[in-house]
């Protein structure tokens, strides 16, 4: 893909039915963007990220975001911001599939 450019995010979803779908949408050494795209049932284990932070968007799709032993609900245009050290993760809990814009910062390279 080639920047700058205006994108449809959700046109570059890789779905995959072993596990989370995921697909890069501008990586530098100061952010990646990109998409988590989850097919029915599919989660992101509760985990965290020392040295950076990241934002989710729900694009497309409902379930939950799984953040320090609760569960949010979430549905597109929902955002959450996951600091640095703060366990995090996200469940397809819908009859749909789920699509996630998520940036971090710094980039992960």
């Amino acid at each position: 893909m080639e920047h700058p450019s205006a994108i449809r995010p959700e046109q570059h979803a890789v779905f995959n039915v072993q596990k989370m779908g995921k697909s890069t949408l501008f990586e530098s050494a100061r952010i990646l963007v990109g998409l988590n795209s989850f097919e029915l049932g599919q989660e992101h284990a509760l985990h965290a990220h020392a040295g950076l932070d990241k934002v989710y968007l729900v694009l497309e799709g409902r379930g939950r975001f799984l953040l320090e032993g609760e569960e949010i609900p979430m549905e597109p245009g929902t955002m959450l911001v996951a600091p640095e050290g703060v366990p995090h993760g996200i469940r397809n809990t819908s009859d749909g599939r789920l699509v996630i814009l998520a940036i971090l910062a710094p980039g992960p390279s």
